[in-house]
């Protein structure tokens, strides 16, 4: 190894560093033997875990301690620094775990520590010997993965309309959709971890109703399946444009792996596409498909792309930087008709494409909690540890509306993290843990080699702050209410999106 890339590694910890080389509260990135390793100090005590987050393997030690965790800097996960157990999502694996000892004035990095044992959930009364969770996506793979994490040894049945196991959903518009991510990175789990776990993962299965009081549900084949807690985790579905040619066959939608799969496909032998919407989604597809090298032309009924959630000024500058990247905008239009060939927007131009995806947002799928009688409004009404109106039955992700304790108001998120935690907050309420749903909103989108963080849950605001240059890809833009700060969104400031997150909880 040559000096420069033992250099990279940073000290070796094995041998130990000087205490006042660490204040309370400080990192530090290093190595014993091949593994990289953080240190980190809080008061007296030394902790030492993995140092790359488990999700994509974002810098641990460019992140930010609070109490005795730390917080990836990328995509917000948590980790426990005396166990490396991932605590919060994203990240769902752990990180390693050394152990530490302080001699003669330098605290020494030991051996790799015991992975440590489930945080078992005891609660009064009897365990329910059945789980069923319906749903095959975020919310429902983090919450069978925490039932098993937290030591319940009972029946786990999850039931999926998808033909594939949980995927990173993220990923699909992102760097797999854009070739640069391959396949085997997409499931988030192998298929036999689902049996080494004992949870039953019936894919393709459609479930036609609830039985509340029998505590059974309905599947399409006519199978009634019995449980003694229940989670509703079904998710979202694309919105699907009215007009003529949305059925052909080079006209999609982006959810799935098989979605991705088929516009991957057609990608492969067109020159032009076009995508309809300029949401998060559309305009992700967008830069992957720039990526991959075909002409994209973007249409949408608004004037600035993701104003209504980002603003003005950082809408422009999305707007700018696809536009920088050769993507042509065709704002305040919508298509009014597709053919094999080209698409006809309702000012009458025409567009040439071979490739059509319509990224336009999505809707939350209600229908089984309406037919099962679960009180509704703008989604699943539920309480602050995500039961809703009947006993035994939860709800997370996408459908829920919790009574959010920032803001004060009943909201609903369709953000990929938010479904994650929810899922695993729900898993242990299921077995008695009676914990309130507390974590800050937040999501990231990437735009090329552009990411931006979003903290807090800002529907309206009357003012925005704009802290640093946003066309110089360096900001903080801060979405006011009556003087105070719902929503905070970056672009390049990491560790301030982790600050705000924390200053949010600990006012909330």
């Amino acid at each position: 190894m040559s000096a420069d890339a033992a250099a990279d590694r940073g000290p070796d910890l094995a041998a130990g560093i000087a205490v006042d080389r660490l204040a309370d509260g400080q990192m530090l990135a290093g190595h014993v033997g091949d593994d990289a390793v953080l240190l980190a100090r809080r008061g007296g005590e030394y902790f030492a875990i993995g140092a790359s987050c488990s999700h994509y393997h974002g810098p641990l030690a460019e992140g930010s301690i609070v109490g005795d965790t730390v917080r990836c800097p990328w995509h917000h996960a948590c980790f426990s620094l005396r166990s490396g157990e991932a605590l919060h999502a994203p990240a769902i694996d752990g990180v390693g775990c050394w152990r530490t000892a302080v001699r003669g004035g330098k605290v020494f990095v030991l051996g790799k520590a015991p992975a440590a044992a489930p945080r078992r959930i005891e609660a009064a009364g009897d365990p329910p010997r059945r789980i069923v969770i319906v749903g095959g996506g975020a919310a429902g793979f983090a919450a069978a993965e925490m039932l098993r994490r937290s030591g319940y040894d009972g029946s786990v049945t999850m039931l999926s309309e998808d033909a594939a196991a949980p995927v990173d959903r993220p990923n699909l518009s992102k760097d797999y959709l854009a070739g640069s991510a391959p396949e085997d990175w997409i499931p988030l789990r192998g298929d036999d971890w689902y049996a080494a776990q004992r949870i039953e993962l019936r894919l393709g299965t459609t479930v036609t109703a609830l039985d509340a009081g029998a505590r059974e549900v309905v599947l399409g084949s006519g199978e009634r399946l019995g449980y003694d807690r229940l989670l509703l985790a079904t998710g979202a579905e694309p919105v699907r444009l009215e007009g003529s040619g949305m059925e052909l066959p080079h006209v999609h939608t982006l959810r799935s792996l098989a979605d991705c799969r088929a516009i991957i496909a057609h990608a492969a032998g067109a020159r032009r596409a076009v995508v309809l919407g300029a949401s998060f989604i559309g305009l992700e597809v967008a830069a992957a498909l720039r990526t991959r090298g075909l002409q994209v032309h973007v249409v949408a009924p608004e004037q600035r792309p993701m104003e209504r959630v980002l603003g003005a000024q950082l809408g422009d500058f999305v707007r700018a930087l696809h536009e920088q990247h050769g993507v042509v905008f065709h704002l305040g239009n919508t298509a009014s008709a597709i053919d094999a060939r080209q698409v006809t927007l309702n000012n009458g131009a025409t567009l040439e494409a071979e490739l059509v995806v319509a990224g336009v947002g999505v809707r939350p799928r209600l229908a089984l909690a309406e037919r099962a009688g679960l009180a509704l409004d703008r989604g699943v009404v539920v309480d602050a540890t995500l039961q809703t109106s009947m006993p035994g039955i939860y709800a997370a992700g996408d459908i829920a509306r919790w009574p959010d304790r920032g803001s004060g108001a009943a909201i609903r998120v369709e953000h990929w993290v938010v479904a994650q935690r929810q899922g695993q907050t729900a898993a242990r309420n299921m077995l008695g843990a009676r914990e309130a749903f507390t974590a800050v909103p937040f999501f990231w989108s990437q735009h090329y080699d552009v990411p931006i963080n979003y903290v807090g849950h800002a529907e309206g605001w009357d003012a925005i702050e704009v802290e640093g240059d946003i066309m110089a890809r360096d900001c903080a833009v801060h979405y006011k209410r009556a003087g105070r700060v719902l929503a905070v969104a970056t672009i390049y400031r990491d560790a301030q999106s982790l600050a705000v997150e924390a200053a949010m909880e600990a006012a909330a």
